[in-house]
């Protein structure tokens, strides 16, 4: 078998292994989460206080699927944590949520750019023009940060990038905990204020994320140009 099979078999182990612990992490927190979803299933009166209060009260080991789960999502192609950084902020708090936010964001990342030399992408994908935009600029470890900071930018294009320039271990780590700081703040907060029903916080993160949203927009805008002039 070559070298390129073999790296395009490793990368579809990868991935099934990572969707099969998604999926058992969901199973775990589903199971915990039952109570909540009894209560949101059979609404009454007392529905809001039952559930603040149930959320709450969720033990150390649901933080750890969470992180877990946080971790390899992040860690999939194509794939969203999102939905559950919001909800470690709604079930944890602002802070413990973005802490654990934080962590599984940047375990993600480090996992995908450890085992990028062990897999074979597809020439699709050597060829995305934000990949290139990155690779070609006078200081990509800038670039790769503000790539990081950006949800809708797969994390996946600037571990790539990173492995490719061979950015040193210390300094990729440096970019991964600044870059992915702004959505796990963002998504912690935001969830917190979803708990409280706080406006004024929820309003604050949906500012937030646009301005990320815009970053991207300038982003990508300034990979087309970089390419329509190199073509």
């Amino acid at each position: 078998m070559s070298e390129i099979m073999t790296k395009k078999l490793r990368k579809v182990i990868f991935i099934i292994c990572g969707i099969l612990s998604a999926i058992i992490l969901l199973y775990l927190l589903y199971r915990d989460y039952r109570p909540e979803i009894n209560v949101l299933m059979h609404p009454d009166s007392h529905t809001k206080t039952k559930l603040l209060y149930l959320i709450r009260q969720h033990e150390v080991r649901d933080s750890l699927f969470l992180l877990g789960l946080i971790t390899v999502l992040n860690a999939i192609p194509g794939m969203s944590n999102s939905v559950f950084c919001i909800l470690a902020g709604l079930c944890y708090g602002p802070w413990i949520g973005l802490a654990i936010n934080w962590a599984g964001n940047i375990l993600g990342n480090c996992i995908v750019e450890s085992l990028i030399k062990r897999v074979d992408f597809s020439h699709r994908f050597k060829k995305n023009k934000f990949l290139n935009w990155l690779m070609a600029q006078k200081h990509p470890s800038l670039g790769m940060t503000l790539g990081f900071m950006v949800p809708v930018i797969p994390s996946v294009l600037i571990d790539y990038t990173a492995a490719r320039l061979k950015v040193p271990a210390n300094k990729f780590l440096l970019m991964v905990i600044v870059g992915m700081f702004p959505t796990s703040f963002i998504y912690a907060f935001g969830g917190d204020a979803i708990f409280n029903g706080d406006a004024k916080k929820l309003i604050g993160s949906l500012i937030g994320i646009a301005i990320l949203f815009i970053i991207a927009w300038l982003l990508v805008r300034m990979a087309s140009r970089k390419k329509q002039r190199t073509a």
